[in-house]
């Protein structure tokens, strides 16, 4: 889109093609015909891509003839989205290029050989688009209780950032319970670890991960009703809800409900504020070591590597090896924007980000865990929306997932390979251990993330002890 809706903008009225808002269908002549079109459009329908009723006036001026059978329309459809067509009437702001995209680490290929050849294309475009809409999308609420002691009830126009990462939260928990390859289903009831992980992100301090808990989590981090954060002291707040609701669980029921270790990356002590974060094996080993209670077994981790990449505006050096982290299969995507405005960053193609906005205003729900008949529409959609990568802030932060040991190991080697690339100017480096005057963790030892205090406020995951070191950003 050549500009972002307006903040306060509802999607019913300014994104008629996010999930949930697809225009009505048009009648049919022919009772063959209209019962082989709504076998084919009842699925459309029911899934994200809700585009063929916003096509049929195009269609028309090219005057296509109407399908006679269910498989003709289902050719129509992969025609459509092996075109340039789907990409405009989902938003993005022009059709994408025959360049390849890379998308929370799978590339989506749209060479114009594939594009030539229609059996190829739902590998493609109409592939990806399926991937894309399968994406928990969080975005401004109004209407929920009061946030704390304040008078918010809506967090429009300042709360995008956590917005932003709850985003990323969530696409690590669907991996880690669903897989990557997991999609929306068209048809309900649905799996209970997909409606359990929606209802953590609810808005209310009876939901684990809300917008409630994350400002309260976050306060000592600068977190407030009203206020804009940044991906640093996002990162944090995030680190403390993890820890206290760890806590708070294990001493109720002797389980959390967050399941893996968090780690957020910082920088080495000896470097600059804002330099290069160290990722250290031995911290990522003993925070693992201590999710499971103490067991030497590796558990999953999550990665959050914030950064500041330049001054005013990125410094362009830095642009190939953010586009690289999204070829990691890692990758969780990027919190960023332009300048005051997060939204979560998921794709890349050339040099243009591809990402959820989070700045359009939906009423609050309430999903219950149990309830897998819920209405989930609101927290999907089908619109690609693009940013040229030299316009986003310098000051972001990049998410990982990594299930096992093997795939740390993976994520390991990805890296460091990535800094051989960097002349000499990484995002984040990987080394082995810590130097040994570095002391993690007390002599009473660490809680099940590792992240207890030893001196100051807490261990914090990193290669660092010292709040005082790092400027909230």
């Amino acid at each position: 889109m050549t500009s972002l809706p307006g903040r306060g903008v509802s999607p019913s009225s300014s994104d008629p093609l996010c999930e949930g808002n697809a225009a009505p269908s048009s009648s049919s002549s022919g009772q063959d015909l209209k019962q082989s079109k709504n076998s084919i459009l009842s699925c459309v329908f029911s899934s994200p891509f809700s585009i063929f009723e916003a096509h049929q006036d195009s269609l028309a001026h090219k005057s296509l003839k109407p399908p006679s059978g269910s498989y003709a329309w289902s050719r129509l459809l992969r025609r459509i989205a092996c075109t340039g067509s789907m990409w405009r009437f989902l938003g993005a702001s022009k059709a994408l290029t025959s360049s390849d995209v890379w998308f929370l680490g799978k590339c989506y290929k749209l060479s114009s050989e594939e594009l030539s050849n229609s059996s190829d294309c739902e590998s493609g475009n109409a592939a990806f688009l399926e991937d894309f809409s399968s994406r928990i999308w969080i975005t401004y609420r109004k209407g929920f209780g009061a946030i704390s002691d304040s008078k918010y009830t809506s967090d429009v126009n300042w709360g995008c950032m956590v917005r932003s990462s709850q985003m990323l939260v969530a696409q690590a928990l669907i991996f880690h319970h669903l897989g990557r390859s997991w999609r929306k289903p068209s048809q309900k009831p649905y799996s209970p670890e997909y409606v359990g992980i929606l209802h953590m992100f609810g808005d209310s301090e009876a939901c684990a991960f809300s917008i409630h808990n994350l400002l309260q989590a976050g306060k000592s981090y600068g977190l407030a009703a009203g206020s804009w954060v940044g991906p640093y002291a996002m990162c944090r707040a995030w680190q403390t809800l993890v820890r206290t609701n760890r806590e708070h669980h294990e001493a109720v029921d002797g389980n959390g409900n967050f399941p893996m270790a968090l780690y957020v990356v910082s920088g080495d002590e000896d470097g600059e504020r804002g330099g290069a974060p160290v990722v250290c094996i031995d911290v990522a080993a003993q925070l693992c070591c201590d999710f499971n209670k103490g067991q030497s077994t590796w558990s999953p981790i999550l990665l959050l590597v914030p950064l500041v990449l330049g001054l005013d505006k990125l410094n362009p050096r830095y642009i190939p090896l953010l586009k690289e982290t999204f070829t990691f299969p890692q990758s969780l995507g990027i919190l960023g924007g332009k300048p005051g405005t997060s939204t979560y960053i998921a794709g890349v193609q050339d040099d243009r980000v591809l990402y959820l906005d989070p700045h359009e205003v939906q009423l609050a729900v309430d999903i219950a865990a149990d309830n897998l008949e819920a209405d989930t529409s609101s927290y999907h959609c089908s619109t690609v929306r693009d940013l040229a990568l030299d316009l986003i802030d310098p000051s972001l932060a990049i998410g990982f997932y990594c299930r096992d040991k093997d795939d740390f190991d993976d994520f390991c080697s990805r890296a460091s390979e990535l800094v051989d690339k960097a002349n000499g100017a990484p995002l984040f480096t990987v080394v082995q251990s810590v130097q040994p005057s570095k002391q993690m963790y007390n002599e009473e030892g660490s809680s099940g993330d590792g992240m207890d205090s030893i001196n100051v406020e807490g261990f914090d995951g990193s290669c660092e002890t010292g709040e005082e070191e790092w400027q909230i950003l």
